[in-house]
């Protein structure tokens, strides 16, 4: 059991799964509702660009659950699955940051996500015996 490569698959997991977040946020803030896809379709009135973007985000959710499969293969249950807490953290920066999501900054979430990083330095940066055992 490697944890160096279970990090680095949880890792690109999560950078996966949040891009995929992201691009389908941009994506159905440009589409109609779902409801009125066909209707909008047989009209020509959808964004390609969007569509585009949702197509590459399913894709990126497919490439995350492997690395995620990967990553389980090589890394304590306990410590994999907190490590899914970064993409909570990440979509919430990345879309605060980013003009185009037009979210913001407040005190409570930016609290809230510095918990949450904090809880997971906290869980991966002590060695469990199972872990110096394998190392």
């Amino acid at each position: 059991m490697s944890l160096g490569r279970g990090f680095i698959f949880a890792s690109g997991s999560v950078l996966l799964v949040s891009g995929a977040q992201l691009g389908m946020r941009w994506s159905m803030t440009r589409l109609p509702e779902p409801s009125q896809w066909l209707n909008a379709i047989s009209q020509g009135d959808v964004s390609l660009a969007a569509l585009a973007v949702v197509f590459a985000s399913i894709m990126a959710y497919a490439l995350s659950m492997l690395c995620w499969l990967l990553a389980l293969r090589d890394l304590p249950l306990g410590r994999a699955y907190s490590l899914l807490s970064f993409s909570y953290a990440l979509v919430y920066l990345l879309a605060a940051s980013l003009p185009v999501f037009h979210e913001s900054f407040t005190f409570s979430k930016t609290l809230g996500v510095a918990l949450v990083i904090l809880g997971v330095l906290t869980i991966n940066s002590r060695r469990t015996p199972s872990s110096r055992n394998s190392a």
